[in-house]
């Protein structure tokens, strides 16, 4: 049992800060679902007040440069990381100062999890008798690890909205945790872990997070229209990739909502004025008969539709794209990864790169928007199969490549992978590394210096290619190709001419 004094009890879940650390102006401008639905779960089975605060989140706010990224924010984020005096942490000091929160909720993901530490340790600072909660990708990854640190009381383990409504029940009527499913927290003095919590079956049963975010979330007024524009049809993937936590936190069985009740969804945001929206499941649709029939769903309940989503690659055929686009779809992110085609087998993506180019090629001639993910530096990355994806990189057919570098984040089966081969030690600091940051190396057939370089450079021509493709997309300036007799390869280091064979 958690005690508390008789006091309002008011919870306040918070977004930690991470974009803002690299640049004051680089913001996550959405409403994040997590705490979305948390809240909605939150205003309809209790009597707490709740508030959902976005730490993320600067009104005033530019996009995040890939390139200003590699080059020069680093330093800016380790530094305001680490200065509990920097602008970001008194501004979320004083709003939880001003709030006077019970309960202070917060979202970790691996990336942001030191900031989340640093915002559990303000909310202890502000009033030592507010009970820090935490959840999230990270917290479910790890488990009773998090609760190494002593300014975090109790971790929601998986699916979060049954069990925060247990749980403060049960913190609001002083009663014991013990109970309750999928948490983990201190008593006498030991670390306890709950039985783990049914997945939720009936997913339908659960609000939709916008239409409570006027009265919950901190600063809504000054937010943009496409804030909420995100929207989840399904939990949990099938596909067995290798450096994916995300079975580990939904399982590899999918749920899904009916058709029907995602474009009930939808059809509200359109009322709001919102006819654009984005997917975000991990891997859209999952079959193609529930494509089917979500897609005639959106048509006949949602006219006047634009989405995008991320599909699988195993999931493109001409009937499915042909349907989709139908459908209103506009954009279609695709997870490549790699050029090569044993490390896509390594990594488990269940396909060819040949299959890719044809999928590309599919998405591309039905007049859809494509944005394809690559990552490079997986542990079996050799600099041959490094050539092979930057290869790729300028053959696929696409407007937009997302670059990442690989990042083994805790509890994946990627970073034991890479703890086994030695690549990592027991001092890995999580917060160092995401899929931008310099700092990643993890190759076993790379040394890291030189892959550091290589990876450096391929971003620059990414950077690079895809200004010009963003050119090449003016109406105005279409005859703009002229200009690749340039040559994307002259502004490149003599590291990576040499991996491209120059």
């Amino acid at each position: 049992m958690i005690a508390t004094e008789q006091r309002q009890c008011k919870i306040l879940l918070i977004e930690p800060p991470f974009y803002s650390l690299f640049k004051d102006t680089y913001s996550l401008v959405r409403y994040p679902l997590s705490l979305g639905y948390l809240a909605a779960a939150i205003i309809d089975k209790t009597n707490w007040g709740v508030t959902v605060y976005n730490a993320d989140f600067r009104p005033q706010w530019e996009t995040m440069q890939l390139k200003y990224v590699l080059e020069t924010a680093y330093e800016n984020y380790l530094h305001n990381l680490g200065n509990e005096s920097a602008e970001v942490w008194k501004e979320i000091e004083a709003t939880i100062a001003a709030y006077r929160p019970t309960v202070v909720g917060i979202s970790a993901k691996s990336q942001n999890f030191k900031s989340a530490l640093m915002v559990a340790r303000l909310a202890k600072k502000i009033d030592g008798r507010t009970i820090v909660v935490m959840g999230g990708p990270h917290p479910s990854m790890v488990g009773a690890e998090v609760l190494n640190n002593p300014e975090v009381d109790v971790c929601v383990v998986g699916e979060g909205e049954h069990t925060v409504v247990e749980l403060l029940d049960a913190i609001e009527g002083h009663k014991p945790l013990d109970n309750i499913e999928g948490i983990i927290f201190r008593k006498d003095g030991r670390i306890l872990c709950t039985p783990p919590r049914k997945l939720i079956e009936d997913l339908d049963s659960l609000g939709f997070p916008h239409q409570t975010a006027p009265a919950v979330l901190k600063d809504y007024e000054l937010y943009p229209l496409e804030a909420f524009a995100n929207v989840f049809a399904t939990r949990g993937c099938p596909y067995q990739c290798f450096f994916c936590g995300s079975r580990e936190i939904w399982g590899r069985k999918v749920r899904f909502r009916s058709p029907e009740h995602v474009a009930r969804e939808i059809a509200c945001l359109q009322k709001l004025g919102l006819n654009r929206i984005h997917f975000d499941d991990d891997t859209f649709g999952v079959n193609k008969r529930y494509i089917s029939d979500l897609c005639n769903a959106i048509m006949r309940d949602c006219p006047g539709l634009s989405w995008s989503c991320e599909i699988h690659v195993r999931l493109v055929d001409e009937a499915t794209i042909s349907l989709m686009k139908a459908a209103g779809c506009c954009q279609i992110q695709l997870g490549v990864e790699s050029g090569n085609n044993a490390i896509l087998s390594a990594i488990r993506k269940g396909f060819t790169i040949n299959e890719a180019f044809q999928a590309c090629r599919i998405i591309s001639r039905h007049g859809i928007k494509l944005e394809v993910f690559f990552i490079v530096g997986f542990p079996q990355e050799t600099e041959e199969t490094l050539g092979d994806t930057v290869a790729a990189m300028k053959k696929i057919k696409c407007n937009k490549i997302a670059y990442s570098k690989f990042t083994p984040y805790p509890g994946t089966e990627a970073f034991q992978f890479c703890k086994d081969h030695g690549l990592i030690g027991d001092d890995f600091d999580v917060s160092l590394y995401h899929h931008q940051s310099p700092a990643n190396s993890f190759c076993m057939n790379i040394a890291p210096e030189k892959f550091k370089s290589l990876a450096h450079d391929i971003g620059r021509m990414v950077s690079r290619m895809n200004w010009l493709k963003r050119l090449r997309a003016v109406p105005s300036l279409q005859n703009f190709h002229r200009i690749r007799d340039l040559g994307l390869g002259q502004s490149l280091t003599k590291g990576l001419n040499a991996l491209l064979g120059r």
